[in-house]
């Protein structure tokens, strides 16, 4: 069998097929978890209420990673819940964490009772949905009022993909086709949908019941090492940083 001939007997059929393959990249990199978990805990520690110990969904949590160093960080009153809808990313997240559930943002909508949580940690999913919509509602439905919204993404406005679209080359993080990487830098297929810059982030946010608090960069793991210190620097202005970090509140 001709190498395009076997590449095309292992494409995924859908989505769900993607995401239930092992070998897809199902972490965000430590540098990010690390400043979205320090994001979340500064915002609990200021609430009375949450002193006393907060409910934390995390949504989307893949394999667990990332859910397991929050959960290390976070003072241990809190309780931090995994919630994916893949089977395999489930197995593989109870080996990290103690409580995983599986639930879905379409459908029946996810099986926690309106305004159950104090917070949702919601990293990395929003890119891969056809319906971040009826997502956001989901969440807002879950939240407590004033609860905590902790969004990351790419954003389709990093430094490099000013450079890359002048280039006349497709930005990274950007994907044409489930099979194969096409026309942009890269070797990995990850199911990305939608790719948000920080002005659209806050207005899709805001326009779906939150109070944007703070947009803020976070560096992406898979920049080429010589380029790495150039992304830190960016994040200092998250117009150019790699991946948006962001904090809302439900109005």
């Amino acid at each position: 069998m001709s190498a395009p001939a076997k590449a095309a007997a292992k494409a995924p059929s859908s989505l769900r097929d993607l995401y239930e393959d092992p070998a897809t990249p199902v972490a965000s990199g430590t540098p990010r978890t690390l400043r979205q978990t320090r994001l979340l805990a500064a915002a609990l520690a200021a609430e009375t209420g949450c002193r006393q110990g907060a409910v934390i969904l995390d949504i989307g949590c893949g394999d667990g990673t990332a859910t397991a160093t929050a959960a290390r960080l976070l003072p241990a009153r809190h309780r931090i819940v995994g919630v994916d809808w893949s089977q395999g990313a489930l197995r593989r997240a109870a080996t990290r964490v103690p409580h995983v559930v599986r639930g879905e943002l379409s459908g029946h909508g996810l099986p926690f009772a309106s305004g159950s949580a104090d917070a949702v940690v919601f990293s990395e999913v929003v890119e891969h949905l056809v319906d971040p919509d009826a997502a956001l509602d989901e969440l807002r439905r879950v939240l407590r009022p004033g609860g905590h919204l902790l969004l990351s993404t790419p954003n389709l406005a990093a430094w490099y993909n000013r450079a890359l679209l002048l280039a006349g080359v497709q930005p990274v993080f950007s994907e044409v086709s489930l099979r194969a990487i096409h026309g942009r830098p890269g070797r990995e297929v990850v199911g990305h949908l939608r790719l948000y810059t920080p002005r659209a982030l806050r207005e899709f946010v805001t326009a779906s019941g939150f109070d944007v608090v703070r947009v803020s960069g976070a560096p992406f793991h898979g920049v080429p090492r010589p380029l790495r210190p150039l992304d830190r620097l960016a994040c200092a202005a998250p117009s150019l940083a790699s991946i948006l970090l962001l904090h809302a509140r439900r109005t």
